[in-house]
């Protein structure tokens, strides 16, 4: 396992209970049984806040722990652009990433293919939520 994952793992202050949501979602990975719960606080098609409760393993821990970090204080239209890119991510290192999401081109790579679905469960949580 990479060191990297668990070091980005490590980061859970957002792993919360969110009050007064507005955009919430539950999802589960079927091959693993990886559970994941996302709430969202959005105004002005802005994401203002997030929280996390997560049973799972340390690679989607790592994925929901750094994507609650970059998500806050962007568009909605940002994040679903972003999420059509992650799930190219894994078959192409030549797609073309913002900037401001380059640091999931660590994670979401070939080297992690055989944990891809762990990887995306976070993104495709906050799609059902977001109801990209």
């Amino acid at each position: 396992m990479d060191l990297r994952i668990l070091e980005i793992a490590a980061h859970t202050e957002n792993n919360k209970v969110v009050e007064n949501y507005t955009h919430k979602s539950k999802h589960k990975n079927p091959l693993c049984g990886d559970e994941m719960e996302i709430s969202l606080i959005v105004k002005e098609d802005v994401i203002k806040d997030m929280g996390y409760q997560c049973k799972s393993c340390v690679y989607c821990q790592a994925s929901v722990s750094l994507l609650s970090r970059k998500i806050k204080e962007k568009k909605v239209d940002d994040i679903k652009k972003f999420i059509k890119v992650g799930e190219q991510l894994f078959e192409d290192a030549k797609v073309s990433i913002e900037k401001h999401w380059k640091d999931f081109k660590e994670i979401l790579d070939k080297k992690n293919l055989s944990r891809k679905e762990c990887l995306l469960l976070p993104l495709r949580t906050i799609a059902k939520a977001l109801k990209i």
